[in-house]
């Protein structure tokens, strides 16, 4: 087994983690948040659609990562 096929699923696994948690840590801010249920179901929705719009790019965003990781790594 090489080093190429760990990094890059050892980095994905990273990204996906760090995501949920920042995902799990929005929307805890915003359910502890002073505001009537109308308005903090709107901002849910906001920030759903905006998180949906970001993942949308995600595996390109991830996929280029790994190849700059890789590619810095065999020149080291």
């Amino acid at each position: 087994m090489s080093n190429k096929s760990i990094a890059p699923s050892g980095f994905r696994s990273f990204l996906g983690v760090f995501v949920l948690g920042a995902a799990a840590g929005a929307v805890a801010a915003l359910l502890m948040a002073p505001r009537s249920g109308r308005e903090t179901r709107a901002q849910l929705k906001s920030a759903a659609l905006g998180l949906k719009k970001k993942m949308e790019h995600a595996p390109e965003t991830v996929r280029a990562a790994g190849d700059r990781i890789i590619k810095a790594a065999q020149g080291a």
